[in-house]
């Protein structure tokens, strides 16, 4: 179906931070699929567990233990705030994961009028009909009407706000620590401890989406590290399998208190294949010293980045974001930028608010981000008016 606005061109072959496309072209990977290759293209560690796994065992379903499943559920609680684990296959069905157990939170505690979930603006939790619901953009939801009832949305960023939506049907908080297809805009830290304190005050859930966020992607292992708090429930994907589809919804005892046998489920979710990626990427992140050099290699990234983009105030506003979660807030189209950077071969992705992305994996090092400099140099003088 034609729902994809997809560039001209198709690669068959990537390793580390470099593709190879169908027609002999080389290009430096900074899009990394939307955040998913965090490891790069065909890890060594990641290819061999993969192959392992294929010739042993793929699917059994969820009507029996998955070793796997136990496996890296139990890595992921010890270094996360969480007590449980649901495994799916991607981000969206984490997030619907997260606002059932919400609803269902409340549901078992007595208190069946709480179904509300207070969102913010501008932000993307899915392609569910109740994740475009709980993202709210126009843009998502047009043609879908009606939509889903039950979400509530306040300026990102706004705690008067917030705090003002609250009523009694309000059931939880979702945000995402750094807000990515809305345009790379991070959450202060101390908005982020204000919204644990207010979920807290007012009996809420926190959940954050950090689908995009989490992984590693801005120097920690997961982004609300940063500010020093945890949620009581968090949705993973993206970087989790490193290009294989998972996703995870991870939720301490208390807030999971409703997911009990049959209230929710999953045929594909947390297979054999889909454990031993996931296993495979949580070797090589919590490694020792892995996120002190993914946190050093963006602080390199992030000044050379600042550095040149100001040298070309007439068609890059700013540089924003955290670790290697960057946007590029453009004053020309931002289709026009990433299509020029494309042609120079450096892939990038659109984002809101007029922004180009760069997510570039996890294991670059100088020579990539010398390479990635260079061409944005080259591609920035090339487009300025």
């Amino acid at each position: 179906m034609p729902t994809y606005a997809r560039a001209d061109v198709a690669f068959e072959r990537g390793e580390g931070a470099i593709l190879w496309s169908s027609d002999g072209r080389r290009f430096l990977d900074f899009g990394s699929g939307v955040a998913v290759t965090a490891l790069g293209h065909c890890h060594p560690h990641l290819v061999k567990a993969l192959q392992e796994q294929a010739a042993k065992l793929w699917h059994t379903s969820n009507l029996y233990r998955v070793t796997g499943q136990e496996n890296v559920a139990a890595r992921l609680v010890e270094n996360t705030f969480a007590d449980t684990v649901f495994f799916c296959n991607s981000g969206a069905e984490a997030n619907e994961c997260a606002i059932k157990m919400a609803r269902k939170f409340h549901y078992e505690g007595g208190d069946k009028g709480r179904f509300e979930i207070i969102c913010a603006t501008g932000a993307f939790h899915g392609r569910t009909l109740a994740t475009v619901a709980a993202g709210g953009q126009e843009k998502h939801m047009k043609g879908f009407d009606p939509f889903m009832p039950g979400f509530v949305h306040v300026p990102y960023g706004n705690l008067n706000a917030l705090r003002a939506a609250i009523t009694p049907q309000s059931a939880a908080i979702l945000v995402e620590p750094v807000q990515g297809e809305g345009g790379i805009i991070p959450g202060d830290p101390d908005y982020l401890k204000r919204l644990r304190a207010t979920a807290d005050e007012f009996g809420l859930l926190l959940i954050f989406d950090e689908v995009q966020t989490g992984m590693g992607r801005t120097g920690t292992l997961f982004a609300h590290q940063h500010a020093g708090i945890t949620p009581d429930i968090m949705a993973v994907a993206k970087g989790l399998g490193g290009g294989f589809p998972v996703g995870a919804c991870l939720a301490t005892e208390k807030a999971a208190r409703g997911m009990t046998a049959g209230a929710h489920g999953s045929t594909f979710g947390g297979n054999p294949l889909a454990m031993a990626a996931a296993g495979a990427v949580l070797d090589v992140m919590l490694a020792p010293g892995f996120l002190d050099e993914v946190a050093h290699w963006a602080g390199v990234l992030g000044s050379k980045l600042t550095e040149v983009v100001a040298r070309f105030p007439d068609v890059v506003e700013e540089v924003r974001g955290v670790g290697m979660m960057i946007g590029l807030k453009c004053r020309i189209p931002n289709t026009e930028l990433q299509a020029k950077l494309l042609a120079n071969g450096l892939l990038t992705v659109g984002a809101g608010d007029n922004v180009v992305r760069l997510l570039p994996p996890l294991i670059i090092r100088e020579r990539e981000i010398d390479e990635a400099i260079d061409i944005l140099a080259r591609t920035l003088s090339e487009v300025t008016p």
